[in-house]
């Protein structure tokens, strides 16, 4: 399944495709990620966890330090995760203060594991293909 890249201003494009996340018996709620494979794991904005009516700190906390260095902590939760028609079920982590950067991130584990990945710049596309 293929996915346009999403176009940002100075024609800066990104690989940010549209899924939908799920937990336990709530409704699916869209939600934009940033395909990114120097990302270690899945993270999502605090918010969704809210709105998917999930106890934001009642989750596993870990600790991460993106490009800035400084440390953030972030609470792993299982969710499924639906896109193209693939579902499966995965952990994320949710971070408040995301939802900043306009989109989530899903990374090696809980969507690299899952899928094999093709990213074309030049056709500004990702592919994803279910293992």
């Amino acid at each position: 399944m293929k996915f346009s890249y999403k176009k940002y201003p100075q024609d800066i494009l990104r690989p940010v495709i549209r899924i939908e996340v799920k937990s336990k018996n709530q409704p699916s709620v869209p939600y934009e990620v940033l395909v990114d494979s120097g990302a270690d794991f899945c993270i999502f904005d605090a918010g969704i966890a809210e709105i998917l009516n999930i106890d934001l700190e009642s989750g596993e906390p870990r600790n991460v330090a993106g490009v800035t260095g400084v440390q953030e902590v972030y609470y792993v939760h299982p969710v499924t995760l639906l896109l193209g028609g693939w579902e499966y079920q995965t952990e994320v982590g949710f971070m408040p203060g995301v939802s900043r950067f306009g989109h989530g991130i899903v990374g090696q584990i809980g969507f690299f594991d899952q899928f094999k990945v093709k990213f074309d710049y030049q056709k500004a596309e990702v592919e994803l293909m279910k293992k």
